[in-house]
């Protein structure tokens, strides 16, 4: 390797360092925008776009089809934009931790997921199901204590995963068009890619393409979980019950993170009407209000860990 690409290479890792500092810093002090989110402008499009292409008489191919182009349009276009701006030297690094901090919500999650236990510490259950509804996909409507905190926890450990450590992987490797990229992915399969009839086949492309984005983060945040948390418990759980999980991504992180906690999480669930039937994970120990926190520190803990071992990176190859 010659010494200008390798000068080049330092000053990428080094500056990724920096970015990823300074975007933690922003999200702690500042947590995520409360108007004007570019998320939520995203969801919105999103919507717009699905009513002119999903058709409840599309055939599954075409249905698909159609699911494709749209993840294309919404995806590429916003992409490739951010691409070109990051050519622009001067503009990269200002570029990068704002799309970083953007699209990491590690204070967010922690927020919304300790007023569930603030809430279930006042034995305040209704206000506790209405804030575990903001955070989570199921119906919270009729849960009992164990049953929101359980909800609560899985959805910590999740989206540890898909807020945070896989938007830092994505910028890590491709910096702020691979996290806006990948965030966007990831919201789009939040809105589409659901096994339901209306989505089943338009959203199929979604999911696949956020299972393949989060195929190396999901097995780094299991590696997190376990490395902060009960080592051998995590793994145990990771070895022999991730797979059973419907999602081949979320399955090892919630697994590692129910054994990392010590903690059973799984079970029945009802969502959009409908009563799963989910494999238990984890231990035997059922969530209890006091358990969020915990698995709020183990994100936290993840989170340090992460900048650590990435400023440390680019201080080796400076």
């Amino acid at each position: 390797m010659n010494m200008s690409l390798w000068s080049i290479i330092t000053v990428i890792v080094a500056a990724t360092g920096f970015s990823v500092a300074l975007a933690m810093l922003l999200d702690y002090l500042l947590g995520e925008p409360r108007r004007w989110h570019p998320l939520i402008g995203f969801g919105q499009l999103v919507s717009w776009l699905e009513q002119r292409l999903w058709q409840a008489d599309s055939s599954p191919l075409v249905a698909r089809l159609r699911g494709l182009l749209g993840v294309a349009l919404l995806l590429i276009p916003i992409s490739a934009g951010v691409f070109y701006i990051s050519q622009f030297e001067w503009l990269a690094t200002v570029l990068g931790v704002l799309v970083l901090y953007l699209a990491i919500g590690g204070r967010s999650l922690a927020q919304h997921a300790m007023q569930v236990r603030d809430a279930l510490r006042e034995n305040n259950t209704v206000k506790a199901r209405v804030m575990a509804g903001r955070l989570v996909s199921r119906d919270t409507r009729s849960l009992n204590e164990t049953q929101i905190s359980n909800a609560t926890v899985e959805s910590v450990l999740e989206n540890g995963c898909d807020a945070v450590f896989a938007a830092l992987f994505w910028f890590v490797i491709a910096g702020a068009p691979g996290v806006i990229f990948y965030r966007l992915a990831n919201t789009l399969d939040a809105m589409w890619g659901y096994r339901n009839d209306r989505y089943r086949h338009f959203g199929w492309a979604a999911a696949r393409l956020d299972d393949v984005l989060n195929f190396i983060p999901a097995r780094l945040t299991a590696l997190t979980y376990a490395v902060l948390g009960e080592f051998q418990k995590a793994i145990r759980c990771w070895r022999h019950q991730a797979y059973s999980w419907k999602s081949p991504n979320a399955g090892p992180v919630m697994a590692a993170g129910a054994g990392a906690l010590s903690l059973q999480l799984g079970g029945a669930a009802t969502y959009h009407g409908e009563l799963q039937q989910r494999p238990p994970l984890g231990l035997d120990k059922l969530p209890q209000a006091s358990d969020i926190q915990r698995a709020v520190r183990l994100v936290n803990r993840g989170m340090l860990l992460w900048l650590l071992v990435i400023v440390i990176g680019g201080w080796l190859f400076a």
